[in-house]
């Protein structure tokens, strides 16, 4: 009786954060595409195992065990489909002048692949659980295929309120094909047999002859029943992103047109004038001034006075001892007008 007591909380528990947990990962799948891929890859096989440990045993603890892998399963390809890895070979909006006929084309189109894999992922649920003991997996994910293959029917068709800021931006073109009308001929019928499978299911919970079934059958009935709110979410007159803002934040149009309305006008900014850059010119080299040239040439003169007298008197003197007229040293005469340095005047 207390496995039991806990299937309705632990339920909506699994609902409201499974929910918010695909979509806050989603949210990381464009930072890290790979590593995000290969987790869910791995998620997706750990789950399909846990489906096939937990269908062994007819335990209360193995229905949790089957219920939770079931749900991990489901999310591991809703995963896929919001991060706009599996959605279809036209993953494109809707052309806004087709025909009712081509919209079903178009919108089919737009998700074959994705509901391809949940058929197969299906499959193998069946698969696994085939002949087991505890088949709640199967009944799980077969109940969670037939209630979402009814919302998105609902949402082509048209309802009140779509939902639809809680879809990604990988594949917000999927808005293209909801609709929003008052009601349409299949929400009533929809919500009807959803609500009879709740109150059938419950109602076999409550007869369950085992511990076991008590469990499996409740777990099933408060997915059901949640599958129920959740149609019932589209003809509630308000949004219900509230519940899952913490996942995926998204702010609301109406108010920020708004706030966008009620800003004051800009006030006009006058341009700076951009700075010239101005170029000042070196002046010019002064004039090396003349008395300086003067000077410089007149010593150049004395040089060359000064190497010529050196040269005349090394000439005469060599002429001297060729002759023997000079004896052991050959006095040089000085010339009186050579200074004490030997420079020529």
């Amino acid at each position: 009786m207390g496995a039991t007591a806990i299937a309705i909380p632990y339920v909506v528990f699994v609902w409201w954060f499974s929910t918010g947990a695909v979509l806050a990962l989603v949210g990381l799948a464009a930072r890290h595409p790979a590593a995000f891929k290969w987790g869910t890859a791995a998620a997706f096989a750990a789950a399909l195992s846990g489906v096939a440990v937990s269908s062994q045993a007819a335990e209360d603890a193995n229905a949790y065990c089957a219920f939770t892998c079931a749900i991990l399963l489901w999310g591991t390809v809703e995963m896929s489909l919001l991060a706009g890895w599996i959605t279809g070979p036209r993953p494109e909006p809707c052309p806004g002048d087709c025909t009712p006929a081509s919209r079903i084309g178009f919108a089919l189109q737009a998700i074959a692949y994705h509901e391809l894999a949940l058929i197969a992922t299906a499959g193998l649920v069946f698969a696994v659980t085939s002949g087991a003991p505890n088949r709640l997996s199967w009944w799980t994910f077969a109940a969670l295929l037939v209630l979402r293959q009814s919302a998105k029917i609902n949402l082509f068709l048209g309802v009140r309120t779509l939902n639809d800021e809680l879809l990604p931006q990988q594949v917000r073109f999927m808005r293209s094909y909801f609709a929003k009308k008052s009601i349409n001929l299949l929400f009533p019928f929809s919500l009807a047999a959803a609500f009879a499978a709740t109150v059938l299911v419950a109602a076999a919970a409550l007869g369950a002859k085992s511990s076991f079934d008590g469990v499996a059958l409740s777990l099933l009935a408060s997915l059901i029943a949640l599958g129920l709110l959740e149609h019932g979410f589209m003809a509630l007159p308000m949004p219900v992103i509230n519940l899952w803002r913490w996942s995926a934040p998204v702010e609301p149009v109406m108010p920020a047109i708004a706030a966008v309305a009620a800003a004051p006008a800009p006030v006009p900014v006058t341009p700076m004038v951009r700075p010239v850059l101005a170029v000042v010119p070196t002046p010019p080299e002064r004039p090396v001034s003349a008395q300086k040239t003067a000077a410089a040439q007149a010593r150049q003169r004395l040089e060359e006075q000064f190497r010529q007298a050196y040269r005349q008197a090394r000439a005469e003197a060599q002429a001297q001892t060729i002759t023997g007229l000079a004896a052991a040293s050959i006095t040089t005469p000085v010339d009186p007008n050579t200074t004490a340095q030997g420079g020529v005047p």
